[in-house]
């Protein structure tokens, strides 16, 4: 008895696309000054308790984690990471 094979269809390129993009907000204590060149292209924002809100695109999970690991390296306090909606920028 000959049994079936699966064969999964193929792709004219192997190559998966670009990852999109995620929209993150990033809230810490303290107060950070907007000018750091290192924020990049975010949004700084300014909450009522001395805490800052840093908000925008990220490019993938390595810059994110880069941004956490400077927060870090800055001895900052690191309240919430929340991905959200780009439309709510």
């Amino acid at each position: 008895m000959k049994k079936d094979h699966y064969t999964p269809p193929r792709h004219t390129n192997n190559v998966p696309p670009p990852p999109q993009p995620g929209s993150y907000a990033i809230r810490i204590k303290g107060l950070l000054d907007p000018t750091w060149d290192w924020i990049e292209n975010l949004t700084v924002t300014y909450l009522e308790p001395g805490e800052t809100v840093i908000s925008g695109p990220i490019v993938d999970q390595a810059a994110l984690y880069g941004l956490i690991a400077r927060i870090r390296d800055l001895n900052l306090t690191l309240l919430s990471v929340n991905k959200i909606d780009p439309n709510d920028l």
